[in-house]
């Protein structure tokens, strides 16, 4: 109201003017409006639309533009910019598409009494309490988080691991959800890296790890278990996880996923800027701490 007022008062004398309002009001409704930045035919949205399909969030898409373009903010927007520009459109196939690229919320929590409870029964467990601190405020790579992604029934999996320093997704294919599977699978898939960068793991206590031990003996990694109900202490897998769901929904058969069809989703995860990471990839800073990795040997050498 205070800038209305500014806007059409003539003078302090005569005051607001409604019929100078009125008139300006209406040769404003007839000039063209200037175009959004954001609009659906526009080279900016082709470009967005583009990411989005790649799975990049609205802030990584924000970031990379300003990157891309820094001295042209109109090749810019913010992430709200981008969120808004996708629930303004009009209803169609190509809003529902866009919209069903962005991060999908999690679903309401049930009870753990409705499901199979896969904690406890492990032998020797080693708690998180006993890990390094170095390992807790990520100052050493070389150090994971793992976890299982469930199937439709519980009757398929996939591994996850996630390097808690360079955020790296690693997945691994289980011919099965058993321990022997899951021993298998996270052995084989972390004795593909080198031995100085698969120093530890922290896991839940599900019971598919009652065979931790065999995976230490195999690896070399000392594995550490977090509390039951505290899915904090292994927030960089949580988080990764939700994201995987975008590409492994669930209820699905995740028997059918090839080992390199899952190596291309971890890819298509480590080639997306993150914001913890100052905006670079996973892949590019795993790739650096990989140089220092041989660096290092080939001095001790």
């Amino acid at each position: 109201m205070s800038r209305e007022l500014a806007r059409h008062t003539v003078s302090f004398a005569t005051g607001y003017d409604a019929s100078l309002a009125g008139y300006r009001a209406r040769l404003a409704r007839h000039r063209p409006r200037r175009r959004p930045r954001l609009h659906p035919d526009g080279g900016l949205f082709e470009l967005l639309a583009y990411l989005l399909r790649k799975y990049w969030s609205p802030q990584q898409i924000a970031r990379t533009l300003k990157g891309m373009f820094p001295d042209d903010t109109q090749r810019q927007a913010s992430h709200e910019a981008i969120y808004n520009a996708l629930y303004v459109m009009p209803r169609g196939s190509l809003k529902k598409a866009l919209i069903a690229c962005l991060r999908q919320g999690n679903g309401k929590r049930r009870p753990r009494s409705r499901g199979k409870d896969r904690r406890g029964q492990i032998p020797d467990l080693v708690s998180i309490h006993l890990r390094p601190p170095e390992i807790e405020h990520r100052l050493m790579p070389g150090h994971w988080e793992g976890e299982l992604i469930m199937g439709a029934n519980n009757r398929s999996a996939v591994g996850t691991l996630v390097e808690r320093t360079t955020r790296l997704v690693l997945l691994a294919k289980l011919d099965g959800t058993t321990a022997t599977a899951a021993a298998t699978g996270f052995s084989d898939k972390l004795n593909e890296v080198p031995r100085s960068l698969r120093l530890s793991m922290t896991y839940d206590q599900g019971r598919e790890m009652v065979k931790h031990a065999e995976i230490t003996q195999r690896t070399g990694t000392a594995i550490y278990f977090a509390d039951p109900h505290s899915p904090w202490q292994r927030g960089s897998n949580e988080n990764t996880n939700g994201l995987l769901r975008q590409y492994l929904p669930k209820g699905t058969d995740l028997s059918v996923y090839s080992q390199d069809e899952l190596d291309a989703i971890a890819d298509s995860l480590n080639t997306r800027p993150r914001k913890t990471l100052d905006w670079r990839t996973p892949l590019e800073v795993y790739a650096d701490v990989l140089k220092k990795s041989v660096a290092g040997s080939d001095t001790l050498q």
